[in-house]
């Protein structure tokens, strides 16, 4: 089980995913936990690394956990990714990992792993993306 932590941003109907270098598939930005962090300690540091902008850690909202098959494993691994929405300043810029940044909507599924397609789905089904 890999456990992680994701920032969920919803601009103009579209979801912030982002590749990394490397790779094809848009992931949900964020990371896993260093020892002794905190969700809020984690996501803040991983957000600050990758989009260069920092989270307003009083803003933190649950969004769901995801709980999926994990992309890039061919033994069954899965992914329990707690998603939390978030207010931010700064200006979002791709990190020295991130090739590229992407606003997605329901019909870009099929550029995901699983755990980004079931974000995707429930923005769907709120009415909150396109």
């Amino acid at each position: 089980m890999i456990d992680s932590v994701t920032w969920i941003l919803v601009r103009e109907r579209r979801l912030l995913a982002v590749r990394t270098k490397g790779r094809e598939k848009f992931y949900l930005p964020g990371g896993k936990r260093e020892p002794g962090e905190s969700d809020v300690e984690c996501l803040c540091r991983e957000i600050h690394e990758e989009l260069g902008v920092e989270l307003r850690p009083r803003s933190f909202s649950l969004f769901s956990v995801l709980d999926e098959l994990a992309d890039g494993y061919s033994d069954g691994r899965r992914v329990h990714m707690t998603a939390y929405t978030a207010g931010y300043d700064g200006r979002l810029r791709p990190g020295r990992e991130i090739a590229e940044l992407a606003w997605l909507t329901s019909e870009d599924a099929h550029r995901c792993p699983p755990a980004g397609r079931r974000a995707l789905g429930i923005l769907a089904g709120r009415g909150e993306i396109d």
